[in-house]
C-alpha cells in the first residue's frame, strides 16, 4: 500500500513551538512513522521553506519520505499568503511522482490547503480516494475569536465545505468534531470515522522526576507548572498566567518554589520581530509582578519534551478551542496530571477527577483553585498522574494507525467498486 500525505502549510520535522507547528506536525510526523512499522509506504508532500534544506530526506524510518516541493519562495511564509500556491505545488508534485513512476493508493490530506490539494491530485491520478482530517475548523475558529485578526477568513471557510464535498472519508477526533462538522458544515457523517491521534508510548512515558529535573536544569526542590504549544490569543495562556498571579502563597514559598514554564514561541527576538500576543503575555506579567515566576523558554525539540512533562507538577491547557488536544495527552503518558479548558476534545480526552481536571475555559479563579488543590496535595497529584499514565497507553499509535489501515483499505475497496 503506498500513500500520500499531503502537509502543505508546515512540515513534520519542523522544530515544535512555532506560529504554525504544533499537534498536526507531531500528528504526521508519527503516523508516518507507524504505518512504516505496518508496511505501508508513505511519502509526506509539503511546502518547501528552506532552500537550504534537502528536497528529499528520509527521516521518518521505513523507507518513508518527506518531500519539500518549492511552490512560491521558499521560505516561511503566513497561511494567508501561501494558498495561492497550491497549483504550483501540485504541479511539482505530480513531477516529482512522473519521474519516479510512483502511483498511490490513497492521498491522507491535512488541514483545509491540503484538503484542496488533494483534490487536484485526485483529479490527474484519475480519482484516487481521499481521506482527510481538519485538525481545526474555521468555523469553531470564529466562534472564540477575540478580534477580527483572529477570525478566519471566507476562502478557509469555502475551502473547508469543498474539501467535505470531495473527500471520500474524514477523519476526526472526537464526537464533539463529527458534531461540529454536521452542524455548522452540514457535512455527511456517513463520510466521517471517529479515530483520535495517538501517542508513543515508546518515547512518552514516566521518567523519574529528579532525573528528569535534573536534565532540563531544574533543582530537585523546584516544583513547575507547564505550558506547551503554539503562542497565540486562542490557547488561553493569559488566563493561566493570572491563574498563577493569584496562587496562594504559602505554595511558592523559598524552600519549594513554584513556577511557570512556557514552551512555545520566539521570546527572546527583539520587539520589532516579537509576536503580539508574546509580547502581550510579557507585558501581563510584568504587570502583574510576577518576575522570575514566569518563565517563557521558547521552542524546545519534540526529544526534550518527555523531560519537561515527567519535571512538572501538573500541565495546563487553557484553550478556548482544541479539536482534541495531543499535548495533554503526551504529558499524562509520562505520568502528569492535567488541567485544561473543557472545550472541543479537551473535554473528552482529560478525564475530570481522575487524569486530572477539566475547568471553563476564561476563568482564571477556577483554573486557580484546582492548581492549587493539586500542588498542595502530593498523594492526589501521584495518582491522578498513575491515572494519566495508565490511560494513555490507551492511545498507543500501534492501535490507532491500525484503525487508519482499516479506512484505507475500505476507501480503497469503495473507488474500486464505483470503477467496475
Amino acid at each position: 500500500m503506498r500513500i500520500a500525505m499531503i502537509s502543505y502549510h508546515t512540515c513534520p520535522l519542523a522544530t515544535l513551538g512555532g506560529k504554525d507547528t504544533g499537534g498536526m506536525n507531531v500528528y504526521v510526523r508519527d503516523l508516518t512513522r507507524e504505518l512504516g512499522r505496518f508496511g505501508v509506504h508513505v511519502d509526506v508532500f509539503t511546502r518547501s521553506q528552506d532552500e537550504h534544506v534537502p528536497h528529499v530526506v528520509h527521516e521518518l524510518g521505513y523507507g518513508n519520505r518527506v518531500v519539500h516541493i518549492p511552490a512560491g519562495p521558499e521560505e516561511p511564509r503566513s497561511k494567508s499568503d501561501i494558498a495561492k500556491y497550491i497549483p504550483e505545488f501540485v504541479d511539482e508534485v505530480l513531477k516529482f511522482t512522473a519521474d519516479k513512476g510512483i502511483t498511490y493508493d490513497v492521498i491522507h490530506s491535512h488541514y483545509w490547503m491540503s484538503g484542496l490539494a488533494a483534490e487536484k491530485l485526485s483529479d490527474a491520478w484519475g480519482g484516487t480516494p481521499i481521506v482527510h482530517m481538519f485538525h481545526t475548523l474555521g468555523e469553531m475558529k470564529n466562534r472564540v475569536a477575540r478580534s477580527e485578526d483572529e477570525r478566519a477568513g471566507e476562502d478557509r471557510l469555502r475551502g473547508e465545505r469543498q474539501v467535505l464535498r470531495r473527500a471520500n472519508r474524514v477523519i476526526v477526533a472526537t464526537l464533539a468534531e463529527l458534531t461540529q462538522l454536521r452542524f455548522l458544515y452540514r457535512a455527511d457523517s456517513n463520510k466521517m470515522t471517529i479515530i483520535p491521534p495517538g501517542v508513543d508510548t515508546g518515547h512518552f512515558y514516566p521518567i523519574p522526576p529528579d532525573e528528569a529535573k535534573q536534565f532540563i536544569g531544574l533543582r530537585p526542590e523546584n516544583r513547575m507548572i507547564l505550558f506547551v504549544g503554539r503562542i497565540e490569543p486562542l490557547k488561553g495562556v493569559d488566563t493561566l498566567i493570572q491563574a498563577v498571579a493569584s496562587l496562594d502563597k504559602s505554595l511558592s514559598g523559598r524552600r519549594h518554589p513554584v513556577h511557570l514554564a512556557i514552551i512555545g514561541g520566539d521570546p527572546d527576538v527583539n520587539p520589532d520581530e516579537m509576536s503580539g500576543e508574546m509580547a502581550r503575555l510579557q507585558k501581563l506579567s510584568d504587570e502583574l509582578c510576577l518576575g522570575g515566576m514566569v518563565v517563557f523558554l521558547g521552542k524546545r525539540a519534540q526529544d526534550t519534551l518527555s523531560y519537561y512533562y515527567s519535571a512538572a507538577e501538573v500541565l495546563v491547557m487553557p484553550s478556548l478551542y482544541e479539536s482534541f488536544g495531543m499535548v495533554a495527552l503526551e504529558a499524562m503518558a509520562c505520568g502528569t496530571p492535567v488541567i485544561a479548558s473543557e472545550v472541543g476534545g479537551l473535554g473528552y480526552l482529560v478525564k475530570d477527577g481522575i487524569t486530572g481536571y477539566t475547568v471553563p475555559d476564561s476563568d482564571p479563579e477556577a483554573l486557580r483553585r484546582r492548581l492549587s488543590g493539586l500542588l498542595g496535595d502530593n498523594r492526589l497529584r501521584n495518582t491522578m498522574g498513575e491515572n494519566a499514565a495508565d490511560y494513555a497507553k490507551e492511545y498507543d499509535w500501534s492501535k490507532i494507525a491500525s484503525s487508519i489501515v482499516k479506512v484505507y483499505d475500505e476507501v480503497m475497496c469503495e473507488s474500486q467498486a464505483v470503477g467496475e
